[in-house]
């Protein structure tokens, strides 16, 4: 894994889990470790630790880890793998809305 993937690999985990820790609902909390189980499940045993997001709002938070999820198939990651990661962020987004 090069370092570029590293970053936006620590970047979608860091800001999966901000999320999942704004939640407003258990549900949508849930959801949003969905998500992050399934972008560690693809990619192994190659996981970079979570670090402290700045303190967004969760409009923020969504975007850059939406962001981030879509720049993975930069680094080799399946299209069809980052959409279905895409649509699993929409649906914890939709249960999270209040």
């Amino acid at each position: 894994m090069l370092l570029a993937h590293a970053v936006t690999l620590a970047q979608a985990r860091s800001y999966l889990a901000a999320l999942a820790d704004q939640a407003l609902t258990f549900n949508a909390s849930v959801e949003y470790e969905r998500v992050l189980l399934q972008v560690d499940f693809l990619h192994g045993d190659f996981i970079p630790g979570i670090t402290r997001v700045p303190a967004y709002s969760r409009d923020v938070l969504f975007d850059v880890a939406y962001a981030a999820i879509e720049e993975l198939a930069e680094h080799g990651i399946d299209l069809l793998s980052v959409e279905l990661l895409l649509d699993m962020l929409e649906v914890a987004w939709a249960k999270d809305l209040p």
